[in-house]
């Protein structure tokens, strides 16, 4: 069910415009100034009226990214995948996804403590769940797209793992600007590594779940039998 693949598509694309427009918005009403530096994407959506814009996009991504995180674990599972590795990738993933929920609703300017320890749920749990996607890539059925994925996904999360590092080592030193750049790349690549998805997604078949309906019979004395009789049959 080729379908499938506007999932991942969708939460690239949404993400990507979401928190673009919020910094567009940001830089427009003077909540951040370029001339002092490359700001951090949560200082953009820090302000009224784009911490709503930006809360929302966030608690979307979350949903959209936990639906991706239980359907390749369910995809990987129908491929054989019943090991812990696949167990261990839905169990990060969830964790990831409610980071990203918690960035968006506690702002730095408001619970920065709080903002820290959402971001460090979506970077670096959410690093470890793409590196075991990566396992399983190569751990699960075999696909004609392997060939090409394993390496992409490969080489997008080595990348991020020098940004993660970078990005903390730049924070702490002060260096908030080159900080900030390094954010913007990485949540980029987030979303690419979301949407390689779509390559694994397109091999899926739709299983649509259904209720079966019971014949509905005439209320009246002549009918009586018959419903004792198909509630027997029930």
């Amino acid at each position: 069910m080729w379908l499938w693949t506007l999932l991942p598509v969708c939460l690239a694309v949404f993400g990507t415009a979401g928190i673009w427009s919020v910094f567009a918005i940001a830089v427009s009403n003077g909540a951040v100034n370029l001339t002092e530096g490359v700001p951090y994407i949560s200082k953009c959506g820090s302000a009224i009226p784009q911490s709503c814009i930006f809360a929302q996009i966030c608690n979307i991504c979350a949903v959209l990214a936990l639906w991706i995180v239980v359907i390749r674990f369910q995809q990987v599972r129908d491929y054989g995948g019943h090991g812990k590795v696949n167990i261990t990738s839905i169990v990060l993933g969830f964790i990831s996804c409610i980071g990203i929920s918690i960035i968006g609703n506690f702002q730095q300017t408001a619970v920065m403590q709080v903002h820290l320890l959402g971001a460090f749920l979506a970077f670096f749990v959410g690093l470890a769940y793409f590196w075991l996607q990566l396992v399983l890539t190569y751990q699960s059925k075999a696909s004609k797209d392997r060939c090409w994925v394993g390496p992409i996904r490969a080489s997008i999360c080595s990348l991020c793992t020098v940004l993660v590092v970078v990005m903390a080592i730049l924070h702490n030193t002060g260096n908030r600007s080159s900080g900030a750049v390094c954010e913007w790349l990485l949540v980029m690549l987030f979303f690419c590594l979301f949407g390689l998805f779509a390559a694994e997604f397109r091999h899926m078949d739709c299983h649509v779940l259904t209720v079966q309906k019971r014949a509905l019979w005439k209320i009246d004395p002549g009918t009586e039998m018959n419903r004792h009789m198909e509630s027997a049959r029930s």
